[in-house]
């Protein structure tokens, strides 16, 4: 089975007509995108778009086999058109099966949203998930893993997500990212942002052969994502293991009940982070990195957990505590090494600003760049964040 994608855009393509943002005025060449629409060994078309004809023409292929066609969202871009000789479209109910003559045969997937996803079994046995924009499915039973899974992996992450918690992806699904908008820098970082989500993305009229082995892109073990204030270090992160199920979030920094503007900050946190997601509240990050066989885990961030270890051992005002001090970093270190978990670990780049007024200022600048330095070390991908942009300075 084999299925070219006529389009890999939103509804209203990538760039959006008349829009001035800079994320549109830099989608040029194979980052130009229509609106999406899948056509399946030449017989089934999914979502009908304008100018489907030229695109099929584009790519190479007719519409003139096609025997069904089915639409998944209710459509808000461009009017549409209808090539002549093509059948009427419809929208399946939820649930509902079709068996095409080819031997195709398509399953209706209900949806947290207006529309509807469809499950396709080839002929050959082949399987592929076809999502609609902005869309999740609801009530997903367990199920085998799909060889191909399209999907609006930048708009809702935790789709990707719901799919693996339930067993649809697996490491040998090829997830291909569609509908693309504006919303995500075009080129080398929208590229970025669906790897370490394990997905890709394809230029319009490219053509997948499900089930045909390639390398599906593999997310880092172990990652580092360092940063000023306010350098958008922390959503980086969160963005990094949105399309992870089951993610437990280290907050390292306390409740600090008697600090307002502190707590205001945690509830940002926590109002920006997936409802599946689990809190942990601790600066003991040991046991959560040695537990084998569990889901990501996010620390955020590192600089805290050393402002309390060097409370803890009196690194402020007394002597002798640089041993103790090190022993517990080499403990992290140790444990980020040989940690079985997908981890994503934040901290404070503190060591470029002006130099700290105070001999303990200075002390926890020089402490925690040695930290980081340590950690980076064991880490397969490490990210510099500045105004929001992320650099690779590893992987």
């Amino acid at each position: 089975m084999d299925v070219t994608l006529l389009g890999t855009g939103a509804p209203a393509g990538l760039p959006r007509p008349g829009c001035p943002c800079a994320n549109c005025a830099r989608a040029l060449g194979e980052d130009v995108r229509t609106a999406t629409s899948l056509l399946v060994d030449g017989v089934l078309l999914l979502d009908l778009t304008p100018g489907v004809a030229l695109a099929a023409a584009r790519a190479g292929r007719s519409l003139g086999g096609v025997r069904q066609v089915l639409l998944t969202h209710p459509h808000d871009g461009p009017a549409l058109e209808f090539p002549p000789g093509l059948p009427g479209p419809v929208r399946l109910p939820d649930g509902r099966e079709l068996t095409l003559l080819s031997g195709h045969r398509v399953t209706a997937v209900a949806m947290d949203t207006p529309g509807t996803g469809y499950a396709v079994t080839g002929p050959d046995g082949g399987r592929l998930l076809y999502l609609p924009p902005g869309g999740a499915p609801a009530g997903l039973a367990d199920t085998a893993p799909y060889d191909l899974c399209l999907l609006d992996v930048a708009g809702r992450p935790e789709a990707l997500a719901r799919l693996r918690a339930a067993g649809a992806v697996a490491l040998t699904t090829d997830v291909v990212a569609v509908h693309l908008d504006h919303d995500v820098p075009p080129g080398d970082e929208s590229r970025r942002r669906l790897a370490a989500a394990g997905a890709r993305a394809v230029p319009d009229g490219g053509t997948l052969l499900v089930g045909d082995f390639r390398e599906v892109p593999e997310p880092p073990r172990r990652t580092l994502v360092l940063g000023g204030a306010r350098s958008g270090k922390s959503a980086e992160a969160e963005r990094r293991l949105a399309t992870f199920p089951d993610v437990v979030y280290a907050a390292t920094g306390g409740a600090r009940a008697d600090d307002a503007e502190w707590r205001a900050r945690v509830a940002e946190h926590r109002e920006r982070r997936p409802a599946g997601w689990t809190t942990v509240e601790t600066t003991d990050l040991l046991p959560l990195l040695e537990l084998p066989d569990a889901p990501p885990l996010l620390v955020d961030c590192l600089a805290l957990w050393l402002t309390a270890a060097m409370d803890e051992v009196g690194a402020w005002e007394g002597q002798g505590w640089r041993a103790a001090l090190a022993e517990r970093t080499a403990a992290l270190v140790a444990a980020v090494r040989s940690t079985r978990r997908r981890v994503v670990l934040v901290s404070n780049e503190v060591g470029a600003g002006v130099v700290p007024g105070t001999p303990a200022g200075r002390r926890f600048r020089d402490e925690l760049g040695r930290l980081n330095a340590a950690v980076a070390a064991e880490c397969e991908q490490v990210l510099l964040m500045t105004a929001g942009c992320a650099l690779a300075l590893r992987g």
